[in-house]
């Protein structure tokens, strides 16, 4: 079968690998359609390199189901499905509480075992979600991306009427303005320098669209509300910059939740520090998209909004190719020439 092998930094190869074979008493087949490239593919790809040499990757997808174990009875072959990538122990303390997103052996398909950028992955029968039909394959493999935004708006108080910022417009805040919306925030402030992005924010539903080279943000934010800030300001650049500055925006007794990685060390002023403390912020930080019952409502509730056209995720796809391109594309996109959000592919 076709796969995107990760061998090394700026190494991913385009192979003909082994087809997955049933092995345990709970696992799935699945045909992969779908599959996107993640902004963690990417700091992975250009600094970090691979968790295991040589591995099938990739960890956003959806298909249809090709076989299962015989223990496995509530599937049939052809159910369309996404999937949820996260592994877990099942052993420690984390997961007998069922906080599966604080396992220390949490890791995606892709990374010990062998992803998504390939024709077949195997999965365990939890990690599979039948979707209705009126959810197309491409729009499922935006489920773990949309898990991942709302499981870290799940951890604020968020709720309607609230007035929210979004630091950074790639897929993840574009989901998050999406998601803000549905919880009914009356207003949505969208942030990033790429016009492209405050364009497709707007599109998605963002309010205000805020450009940090035209003017700083803080100010910016202290004059669309009267100086008070912002009820909630997520991070979902993964800057080293953004992720000081996002305190500055919300109000007093206001909260910040983390989504992005910003990957290196992050120097925070004064000015900025002490928002925490003057203006007693709600500092969370958010981790992968898993819940209990696993795989989590963050899955359930996305597959909801799908077929209610209430989160629309294909606006988000700016590019979509043939497997046999992966490497062409991650080069392409660390090259910083092109603007990138949602690279799909098609299998």
């Amino acid at each position: 079968m076709e796969s995107l092998c990760f061998y090394g930094i700026q190494d991913l190869r385009y192979e003909e690998s082994p087809l997955p074979t049933i092995e345990q008493n709970d696992e799935v087949i699945i045909r992969v359609r779908n599959a996107g490239i993640c902004g963690s593919d990417i700091s992975r790809y250009k600094k970090l390199g691979p968790v295991t040499p040589g591995n099938i990757w990739g960890h956003e997808y959806a298909g249809e189901v090709v076989e299962f174990s015989d223990n496995v009875t509530d599937l049939h072959v052809g159910a369309r499905v996404a999937v949820c990538p996260a592994l877990y122990c099942g052993k420690c303390e984390y997961c007998r509480s069922g906080y599966f997103a604080a396992c220390p052996e949490l890791l995606v398909t892709g990374a010990k075992v062998p992803g998504g950028f390939a024709t077949y992955v195997k999965v365990p029968r939890e990690n599979v979600i039948c979707i209705p039909d009126s959810v197309s394959f491409e729009e499922a493999a935006f489920v773990e991306p949309s898990a991942v935004a709302l499981h870290g708006l799940f951890k604020t108080n968020m709720q309607p009427g609230y007035s929210v910022a979004v630091y950074g417009c790639g897929t993840i805040g574009l989901l998050v303005i999406q998601w803000a919306k549905i919880f009914g925030a009356e207003r949505v402030y969208a942030i990033d320098i790429e016009k492209e992005k405050l364009t497709l924010a707007k599109q998605v539903g963002a309010d205000v669209l805020i450009n940090p080279k035209d003017r700083n943000t803080f100010e910016q934010i202290m004059t669309f509300t009267n100086g008070h800030g912002v009820d909630l300001a997520v991070e979902s650049a993964g800057s080293p910059i953004t992720s000081a500055q996002i305190f500055a925006l919300p109000k007093k007794g206001g909260e910040v939740v983390f989504m992005g990685i910003p990957y290196a060390d992050v120097p925070i002023d004064r000015f900025y520090f002490e928002r925490i403390v003057r203006r007693e912020l709600h500092v969370y930080g958010s981790w992968n998209a898993i819940s209990s019952p696993f795989p989590g409502r963050e899955f359930h509730a996305t597959i909801h909004c799908m077929n209610t056209g209430q989160l629309q995720v294909k606006p988000l796809i700016s590019h979509r190719v043939p497997l046999e391109m992966g490497p062409e594309m991650f080069e392409r996109i660390i090259s910083n020439k092109e603007v990138f959000t949602k690279v799909m592919f098609e299998l």
